[in-house]
Protein backbone atom coordinates (compact mmCIF):
# COMPACT_ATOMS: atom_id res chain seq x y z
CA UNK A 1 0.00 0.00 0.00
CA UNK A 2 1.16 3.67 -0.94
CA UNK A 3 1.94 5.77 2.04
CA UNK A 4 0.07 9.37 1.24
CA UNK A 5 0.49 12.42 3.22
CA UNK A 6 -2.26 12.74 5.68
CA UNK A 7 -3.69 16.43 5.91
CA UNK A 8 -4.77 15.79 9.56
CA UNK A 9 -6.92 19.54 9.56
CA UNK A 10 -9.21 18.05 6.38
CA UNK A 11 -9.84 14.26 8.00
CA UNK A 12 -10.92 16.96 11.41
CA UNK A 13 -12.68 19.15 9.74
CA UNK A 14 -14.88 16.58 7.42
CA UNK A 15 -15.44 14.63 10.63
CA UNK A 16 -17.03 17.72 11.83
CA UNK A 17 -18.89 18.55 8.87
CA UNK A 18 -20.65 14.84 9.14
CA UNK A 19 -21.39 15.74 12.28
CA UNK A 20 -23.04 18.90 11.90
CA UNK A 21 -25.01 17.47 9.11
CA UNK A 22 -26.42 14.84 10.94
CA UNK A 23 -27.50 17.73 14.05
CA UNK A 24 -29.35 19.20 10.54
CA UNK A 25 -30.90 16.36 9.18
CA UNK A 26 -32.05 15.19 12.83
CA UNK A 27 -33.39 18.28 13.42
CA UNK A 28 -37.07 19.26 14.06
CA UNK A 29 -36.61 21.25 10.11
CA UNK A 30 -35.64 18.06 9.14
CA UNK A 31 -35.81 14.57 10.06
CA UNK A 32 -36.15 13.98 14.22
CA UNK A 33 -39.94 13.84 14.17
CA UNK A 34 -40.56 11.28 11.47
CA UNK A 35 -37.06 9.22 12.88
CA UNK A 36 -38.30 9.02 16.64
CA UNK A 37 -41.98 7.98 15.39
CA UNK A 38 -40.66 5.51 13.46
CA UNK A 39 -37.87 4.22 15.97
CA UNK A 40 -39.66 4.95 19.34
CA UNK A 41 -37.15 7.37 20.69
CA UNK A 42 -38.52 10.43 22.49
CA UNK A 43 -37.27 13.71 23.49
CA UNK A 44 -36.18 12.87 26.84
CA UNK A 45 -34.53 9.24 25.87
CA UNK A 46 -33.08 11.04 23.44
CA UNK A 47 -31.53 14.05 25.44
CA UNK A 48 -30.54 11.40 28.07
CA UNK A 49 -28.77 9.22 25.64
CA UNK A 50 -26.74 12.23 23.91
CA UNK A 51 -23.61 12.73 25.56
CA UNK A 52 -22.16 9.32 25.14
CA UNK A 53 -23.88 9.07 21.37
CA UNK A 54 -22.02 12.56 20.86
CA UNK A 55 -18.79 11.14 21.82
CA UNK A 56 -19.23 7.70 19.85
CA UNK A 57 -20.21 9.63 16.61
CA UNK A 58 -16.94 11.98 16.56
CA UNK A 59 -14.72 8.71 16.95
CA UNK A 60 -16.88 7.22 14.13
CA UNK A 61 -17.05 10.15 12.18
CA UNK A 62 -13.21 10.84 12.38
CA UNK A 63 -12.64 7.47 11.50
CA UNK A 64 -14.65 7.39 8.45
CA UNK A 65 -13.51 10.57 7.29
CA UNK A 66 -9.91 9.23 8.32
CA UNK A 67 -11.07 6.21 5.27
CA UNK A 68 -12.40 7.98 2.78
CA UNK A 69 -9.42 10.96 2.67
CA UNK A 70 -7.45 7.77 1.85
CA UNK A 71 -10.19 6.74 -1.15
CA UNK A 72 -10.40 10.55 -2.77
CA UNK A 73 -6.27 10.19 -2.31
CA UNK A 74 -5.90 7.08 -3.89
CA UNK A 75 -8.89 7.54 -6.71
CA UNK A 76 -7.00 10.70 -7.63
CA UNK A 77 -9.78 12.73 -7.08
CA UNK A 78 -8.81 16.23 -7.02
CA UNK A 79 -11.47 18.21 -8.38
CA UNK A 80 -14.82 19.02 -6.08
CA UNK A 81 -16.77 16.98 -9.04
CA UNK A 82 -14.11 13.66 -8.52
CA UNK A 83 -14.43 13.97 -4.95
CA UNK A 84 -17.79 13.95 -4.50
CA UNK A 85 -18.37 10.94 -6.81
CA UNK A 86 -15.75 9.06 -4.86
CA UNK A 87 -18.29 9.57 -1.81
CA UNK A 88 -21.03 8.66 -3.72
CA UNK A 89 -19.45 5.62 -4.72
CA UNK A 90 -18.50 4.93 -1.14
CA UNK A 91 -22.09 5.27 0.06
CA UNK A 92 -23.08 3.23 -2.76
CA UNK A 93 -20.63 0.79 -1.50
CA UNK A 94 -21.13 0.88 1.59
CA UNK A 95 -23.57 2.44 3.50
CA UNK A 96 -26.40 1.04 1.09
CA UNK A 97 -25.56 -2.12 0.44
CA UNK A 98 -25.27 -2.96 4.11
CA UNK A 99 -28.31 -0.63 5.33
CA UNK A 100 -30.55 -1.70 2.47
CA UNK A 101 -30.80 -5.18 3.72
CA UNK A 102 -31.79 -4.21 6.89
CA UNK A 103 -35.17 -3.16 5.59
CA UNK A 104 -36.41 -6.88 4.69
CA UNK A 105 -34.06 -8.68 7.30
CA UNK A 106 -34.87 -6.84 10.33
CA UNK A 107 -38.29 -5.58 9.22
CA UNK A 108 -37.50 -2.07 9.46
CA UNK A 109 -39.68 0.49 7.61
CA UNK A 110 -38.11 1.18 4.75
CA UNK A 111 -38.50 5.04 5.82
CA UNK A 112 -36.41 4.60 8.32
CA UNK A 113 -33.78 3.19 6.71
CA UNK A 114 -34.09 6.00 4.23
CA UNK A 115 -33.57 8.63 6.67
CA UNK A 116 -30.55 7.13 7.92
CA UNK A 117 -29.16 6.36 4.59
CA UNK A 118 -29.87 9.55 3.38
CA UNK A 119 -27.75 11.70 6.36
CA UNK A 120 -24.93 9.33 5.33
CA UNK A 121 -25.24 10.43 1.47
CA UNK A 122 -25.38 13.93 2.33
CA UNK A 123 -22.22 13.54 4.65
CA UNK A 124 -19.70 11.48 2.19
CA UNK A 125 -20.85 13.34 -0.59
CA UNK A 126 -19.66 16.57 1.10
CA UNK A 127 -16.46 15.20 2.99
CA UNK A 128 -15.54 13.92 -0.52
CA UNK A 129 -15.95 17.50 -2.21
CA UNK A 130 -14.08 18.73 0.46
CA UNK A 131 -11.03 16.22 0.17
CA UNK A 132 -10.80 16.39 -3.57
CA UNK A 133 -10.60 20.34 -3.19
CA UNK A 134 -8.00 20.49 -0.45
CA UNK A 135 -5.82 17.35 -0.29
Amino acid sequence: MTQIPINWWMVVIAALLRMVVGTVWYSPALFVKPWQALTGVTPETMQKGLPRAIVIDLVMSLILSFVLFHAVVYAGASTWWAGALVGLLNWLGFVLATHLPLWPYENRPLKLVAINMGSNLVSLVLMGVLFGLWH
